[in-house]
């Protein structure tokens, strides 16, 4: 990318590159006026700790940006310590009740970094057998586990085609603190990060940072086939999510046994608008003020109301299923639209929807 008029967007793409890796971190090649601007990006997306990891080795690291970076980093180690205390309760709970669950995202892509520091988790995601799912919202509302802030899940919808027992079956055990937590497999997790990126529409560059250390450090043993899975729209999905990775943040290619389609123009220019303004307030629903229901009863405010909730594309084509080719997306808009209009008009329940 020329170094004339980058956007927001593509100084955080440049600022982020490498970010994730052990070692051979490219060099820094932000200015200190670049650094101040993209600074505030980095702290309200989540990814402060991976900028202070590239400003730490270079110049930049005493100036004022690279002193808050440093000052989120040590903020975020702490936030870690005292999370992955609440999984070690988590998961000793659901020992002690004889239930089991799986673990995802958060802590478990904190993983795939050299240190756990650089990925912050908040929300615990866990997903349960169906029979369980009631036994387990019990024990995390009653006085002893409602301060773990879970967020339980049936299924995981993005990767909904794959059973819950197939994710039991394939899921591992790891340490944390005196307990063991089940986790995803790995090539079921990097299909779950790759496709929850795209379904919230990737405004956060943490989601594509996780892909791209995914990309760079799978096990020997990695079953890229599997990750894939069977279902050939979700696997261009994945595929697609590689590309961004080795495009935007330089997430080498050398470990994937196979090609890298190019992408439409439209998709890297979406998530570079994203990155942009990448701040949680400025994503749905939460820049839904007024309720679509009420607005439906009150017409004077239905076309705002409209505006407001009209899809990216990227949300767009994954919400109907789509591909994520060259051909417009406003068909894909429409289409998102129009169901979620049958969907107020007739609540019913949905692939992609999240419990």
């Amino acid at each position: 990318m020329s170094r004339i008029a980058k956007t927001p967007g593509q100084l955080i793409a440049k600022a982020l590159v490498g970010a994730w890796r052990s070692k051979d971190l490219p060099p820094f090649e932000l200015s200190e006026s670049e650094l101040d601007q993209v600074t505030p990006l980095l702290m309200g997306s989540g990814a402060a700790a991976l900028g202070w990891r590239v400003v730490s080795s270079s110049p930049l690291r005493e100036s004022s940006s690279g002193e808050l970076l440093h000052q989120a980093y040590r903020l975020q180690s702490l936030q870690s310590e005292i999370q992955e205390q609440k999984i070690e309760k988590v998961f000793r709970l659901l020992r002690e009740a004889s239930l089991e669950a799986i673990l995802a995202k958060g802590w478990a892509a904190a993983g795939l970094y050299p240190d756990r520091t650089l990925r912050p988790y908040g929300d615990i995601d866990i997903c349960v057998r169906p029979q369980d799912h009631k036994l387990v919202a019990e024990l995390f509302s009653s006085p002893k586990g409602n301060d773990c802030w879970i967020d339980l899940h049936r299924l995981f919808s993005e990767i909904g085609n794959r059973s819950v027992e197939e994710l039991f079956s394939r899921s591992k055990m790891q340490n944390v603190g005196q307990e063991q937590a089940r986790v995803l497999g790995d090539e079921d997790h990097v299909a779950l990060l790759c496709i929850h990126l795209l379904k919230h529409g990737a405004w956060r560059p943490l989601w594509l940072c996780d892909v791209a250390a995914a990309m760079e450090s799978p096990s020997p043993t990695f079953d890229w086939d599997l990750c894939l899975g069977k279902d050939n729209t979700r696997a261009s999905w994945i595929l697609c999510s590689f590309g961004l990775a080795h495009r935007l943040l330089g997430a080498s290619i050398d470990n994937l046994p196979f090609d890298i389609a190019s992408l439409p123009d439209w998709l890297l220019e979406t998530v570079l608008q994203q990155w942009s303004n990448p701040f949680a307030v400025y994503q749905a629903p939460m820049n839904h003020p007024v309720p679509m229901a009420k607005l439906w009863r009150q017409p004077s405010g239905l076309l705002d109301g409209l505006r407001q909730r009209w899809p990216n594309p990227i949300i767009a084509t994954i919400s109907v299923n789509g591909r994520l080719n060259g051909l417009p997306r406003l068909p894909y808009q429409l289409a998102n639209c129009i169901a979620r209009v049958v969907r107020l008009v007739f609540p019913r329940g949905n692939e992609l929807q999240e419990h």
